[in-house]
């Protein structure tokens, strides 16, 4: 079995920061594309950020500048840093993740459970 399970969401001021984790556990062989989406109540999820096993990295227009995301390969980590947080991007964030998992040997995409963001005026 495979698990990702993120930490660091909770309640900012506008302006404030805050830092995601998730961590991937279980039977992984290896750990191909990951990525933050976001879902707000009554809107479709949506990606925020991507990076790839190699680092290379996209971000959705709505974060760019203020949005960094890295990844700890030695640890199966994904990091999400959020700065000049705006009342907008309160919402629940998923962690994502493309892993070749071994026990079934197969890729498959898996989602987190979801960590609550909130940023208030």
């Amino acid at each position: 079995q495979v698990q990702l399970v993120e930490s660091g969401g909770g309640l900012v001021q506008a302006g404030g920061s805050l830092r995601l984790s998730c961590a991937a556990s279980g039977s992984i062989f290896s750990i191909n594309a990951m990525a933050w989406y976001r879902q707000a109540p009554g809107r479709n999820r949506e990606l925020v950020a991507r990076i790839t096993s190699g680092g290379s990295t996209n971000y959705a227009d709505s974060v760019k500048g203020r949005f960094t995301i890295s990844r700890d390969n030695a640890k199966n980590t994904v990091y999400l840093q959020m700065n000049s947080l705006k009342p907008e991007d309160t919402s629940e964030y998923f962690c994502n993740a493309d892993i070749l998992a071994t026990a079934p040997f197969r890729l498959y995409n898996y989602w987190g459970q979801g960590t609550r963001v909130t940023v208030s005026s």
